[in-house]
């Protein structure tokens, strides 16, 4: 599967693989493992997709908000493979956070925007293993943070 056709199939505009702002990398390759930092919420504007799920914004727009997040790690990943997505052997696994307040339940509903985001371009490669987490706080006050793992080829 041609995966940068699938993104212009789509209609989707990766952005900007972003460097990171703290003593950490964006991106780490080990074996054939690629680790992806976690991705906050920004939208295509390049503005924060701020607040608590549950509180200020909605299911609907958490789930939005993990799927800027999962575009971010594309373009990550793509940046880390020298711009060749088809090194790209299957996505491992992906980590939720959800920036919601205590009685919210449904973060998993919230972290299926990143999840079928990455299957929509993917298909079987983006099949992954997932965790979906509330907290209470995330930096800078996004809603949605999300990594992820990769296998390389």
């Amino acid at each position: 599967m041609n995966f940068e056709k699938k993104i212009l199939e789509l209609n989707l505009e990766l952005p900007e693989a972003k460097a990171p702002v703290g003593n950490y990398v964006a991106t780490k390759i080990i074996g054939k493992l690629l680790y992806i930092s976690g991705q906050i919420s920004i939208s295509y504007n390049g503005e924060l997709i701020k607040g608590k799920i549950g509180k200020e914004l909605t299911t609907d727009q958490g789930y939005d908000a993990a799927k800027r997040c999962a575009l971010s790690i594309i373009s990550q990943a793509k940046k880390a493979c020298n711009d060749d997505l088809s090194k790209i052997k299957s996505c491992v696994k992906l980590t939720g956070f959800v920036n919601s307040t205590d009685e919210f339940t449904e973060q998993p509903k919230v972290i299926n925007g990143a999840s079928d985001l990455i299957v929509s371009i993917f298909g079987d490669t983006g099949m992954h293993t997932r965790a979906a987490v509330s907290t209470n706080s995330l930096p800078l006050g996004v809603s949605v943070e999300v990594d992820a793992i990769f296998e390389l080829n």
